[in-house]
């Protein structure tokens, strides 16, 4: 990615988990370094992006992460389009891994209807509530 690429995934990351959400966090966390980066770009303008992780970044398993959606992009299917790619692309990296996420609580069912399973008990991550979820390899 260019310098100008990087920006406006970090600036939408920014604009929706830190002031959307009203969340201080640290997201510059070390794992962009070690990640894949998706991007879906309309007209010069980053609408969503996600970042694919490898075995031993986050977890054990390969993962996503980050995913968001521009605000005014949503209600339509490009976050489904986003993590179901992400989902092919980990798949063909790492075709032995499952995927393991740490999704939003309010988010599970998006989740599960792309074949993600909720494994334990919901969790506060930043003030926010989570849940992790397993995509099987080979599923």
């Amino acid at each position: 990615m260019s310098p100008a690429e990087l920006y406006a995934l970090l600036q939408l990351r920014q604009q929706v988990f830190v002031v959307e959400q009203q969340c201080i966090y640290q997201d510059l966390d070390g794992l962009d370094l070690q990640a894949w980066h998706m991007r879906y770009v309309e007209d010069g303008e980053t609408l969503a992006c996600q970042r694919c992780l490898p075995p031993g970044a986050s977890y054990p398993e390969s993962s996503l992460g980050r995913v968001v959606v521009a605000p005014h992009s949503r209600g339509g299917s490009l976050g489904r389009e986003l993590v179901r790619r992400g989902i092919e692309f980990n798949q063909r990296q790492w075709p032995q891994q499952d995927i393991y996420i740490g999704a939003q609580a309010y988010l599970r069912n998006f989740y599960s209807s792309l074949g993600f399973v909720a494994e334990g008990g919901l969790y506060l991550e930043d003030g926010i509530e989570h849940i992790h979820m397993r995509y099987a390899a080979g599923s």
